[in-house]
């Protein structure tokens, strides 16, 4: 399967479950609004993703992929299969314990987690409560982590990447109906966290089954492969999950300003988490095994190429996203969220934060496209050394601004580290010859800003044009949306096209081949 090929798969599928995370989002801020109740599940489901984004999906899936990709090359499926077998019953023997331990010392670590909570009882107490009902999403999300990365090894992206959307239909139901009969809505959705976690195992378990990678659990032992697998483990988990923890960062600053700000930074990420998701994790994703591939054979060439083509391609779809996050992001929240319990004034915050957020998301897909020529050739070590002047900018940063601007500060601090981390990561694999920027790239790389210019001057003329829609009722406000976003993008790719910036007929060759080649300008 090419590069571009397995992106698309990934992205097609993600886009699908953002849409609906949107609609779930849409209803959870119609019925929690942006006060108590909805800051306590926010940071409680936070809680056990930080967790899996920094165990089970990102330093887990960064080592594991390359040792499983390169046993798959030279001694075949059964011996990955093995392979993979003893490393989850090895990672569960970790989890296990971890989770009865997390489940009984709550109360203490919400006061980490969130220490703005605890002069508020009531919002303390829920917070707690709905971490534990979540929490145990973890251990299913560390089997379906395990064999998502093994279907991925061997280009099965789409029932992994469809994985998600189990968790927005059940979000879903539960806002449906349970949650009129709960407690608060914040006990229904948090029950339904729980579930999906289980109904994600079971759908990527039946897919391994089928593509014969679906590994027994044997006695755990630690191995030399296993032994290495937690070498590389170790450190990727901070150097993998940079992002996660700046965000878990401003999470709990937040928690320190006035109700609210904590489910305004989580609005406006959900908003910015689109393109991320579609275009930079599904770039990580499909790039990784295909370099480990392409090195374990030695085709240095290709491998270049590979990562050239990554990040042309993510310049290409993230720019324009973020400028018109920045040129109209109050349009775009009232469509999405002002309804009901999320008023004006909590679009207007949710809009301000999301301009910032904006800011770094070019910097964030540059980091999923730069990443694996480290985790590639099994280093973990360096992405950790970036990651950590990453944070410190981000912790400098939050901690000054966070009082004159509040969350939109936090939001700022965040993107700024984003861009430390990513120019870091870029200097590194520069310097050691892994990353060789070909004359295409170059050159396209400046016809995307020109293009994107162009889409934001048309934006801002057809945001002045459509005012008076834009702030009118709710069918106004989505087609006077709709039209501005349809136009914004004709533009785009109708600059694109002209510039050289990219062309249809190329896409569809990348989309046809079976692997990316070295190509010229």
């Amino acid at each position: 399967m090419s590069l571009l090929r397995g992106i698309a798969t990934i992205g097609v599928w993600t886009m699908l479950s953002r849409v609906l995370g949107f609609a779930r989002d849409v209803m959870m801020a119609a019925l929690l609004g942006a006060g108590g109740v909805a800051d306590a599940f926010f940071v409680a489901f936070q809680f056990p993703n930080l967790f899996r984004r920094l165990f089970a999906e990102g330093a887990f899936n960064a080592a594991f992929v390359p040792l499983f990709a390169g046993t798959l090359q030279a001694q075949g499926r059964d011996a990955a299969r093995d392979f993979a077998g003893r490393a989850l019953s090895v990672l569960l023997a970790v989890l296990l314990p971890l989770t009865v331990l997390v489940e009984l010392a709550m109360p203490w670590l919400m006061v980490a987690v969130a220490p703005g909570f605890v002069g508020e009882s009531e919002k303390f107490a829920l917070a707690v409560e709905f971490t534990r009902i979540c929490f145990p999403y973890l251990m299913f999300m560390a089997l379906v982590s395990m064999l998502a990365a093994a279907l991925n090894a061997i280009d099965r992206f789409a029932v992994a990447s469809a994985a998600p959307i189990l968790l927005n239909i059940i979000m879903i139901l539960a806002l449906l109906g349970p949650v009129h009969w709960t407690t608060t809505p914040g006990h229904a959705l948090s029950w339904a966290v729980a579930i999906a976690g289980a109904a994600q195992f079971i759908w990527l378990a039946q897919d391994a089954g089928r593509a014969d990678i679906l590994p027994s659990l044997p006695r755990p032992r630690l191995s030399p492969d296993i032994r290495k697998l937690f070498r590389l483990m170790l450190p990727g988990i901070f150097g993998a999950s940079v992002i996660q923890l700046n965000q878990w960062i401003g999470t709990l600053l937040a928690s320190l300003l006035p109700s609210g700000a904590i489910s305004y930074l989580y609005y406006a990420d959900r908003v910015n988490q689109l393109p991320l998701g579609v275009v930079g994790v599904a770039v990580g994703v499909a790039l990784l095994p295909l370099l480990s591939r392409q090195l374990r054979a030695g085709n240095l060439d290709a491998a270049r190429a590979n990562q050239n083509r990554a990040i042309e391609l993510g310049l290409l779809l993230t720019l324009p996203a973020a400028a018109a996050l920045i040129a109209v992001p109050g349009p775009i929240i009232a469509v999405l969220f002002q309804r009901g319990a999320f008023g004006a004034e909590d679009a207007a915050a949710t809009a301000r934060t999301l301009a910032a957020y904006a800011i770094g998301l070019p910097a964030f897909v540059l980091v999923k496209a730069l990443s694996p020529g480290f985790f590639a050739r099994e280093d973990t070590r360096t992405p950790v050394l970036v990651g950590a002047s990453a944070v410190a900018v981000n912790i400098a940063l939050a901690v000054t601004l966070m009082v004159p601007l509040q969350q939109v500060g936090i939001a700022l601090a965040v993107a700024a580290a984003s861009w430390v981390n990513a120019a870091g990561l870029g200097v590194v694999l520069w310097r050691r010859g892994h990353l060789q920027p070909d004359e295409r790239l170059t050159k396209r790389a400046a016809l995307i800003v020109v293009a994107t210019a162009v889409m934001v001057a048309a934006l801002l003329l057809g945001r002045l044009l459509l005012g008076d829609l834009l702030a009118g009722g709710t069918p106004a406000r989505i087609a006077a949306l709709a039209a501005l976003i349809g136009a914004g993008l004709a533009v785009y790719g109708l600059a694109c096209h002209v510039l050289g910036a990219a062309r249809l007929g190329e896409l569809r060759q990348a989309l046809a081949r079976q692997s990316v080649r070295p190509e010229s300008a």
